[in-house]
């Protein structure tokens, strides 16, 4: 496990590059992603910008959806509110 850890905190750098008005980033061979588009999102807590690679169709949200059972599901009250939606109407 100690090995692991080690291999994850791993650190290696990439090249920014202006590409017209836009920033870009050249990955090593290691990180490269396939398709031409990739998920992006800012941490708001470290202001760190990660890329995710883009599904290329839904089978893996189907499946992790398909082993939920009845503990993972979240109680709402769906009862009837019985008040009038005209209460506060002025003309």
């Amino acid at each position: 496990m100690r090995q692991n850890l080690k291999k994850e905190r791993t650190m290696q750098t990439a090249k920014l590059f202006q590409n017209g008005r836009s920033q870009a980033v050249r990955l090593p061979a290691a990180f490269r992603f396939t398709g031409d588009e990739v998920y992006i999102r800012r941490d708001e807590a470290t202001g760190d910008v990660i890329l995710s690679q883009r599904p290329s169709d839904w089978q893996g949200f189907i499946a992790a959806a398909s082993e939920l059972d009845e503990s993972d599901t979240i109680e709402r009250d769906t009862s009837i509110q019985q008040r009038d939606p005209f209460a506060d109407w002025q003309e």
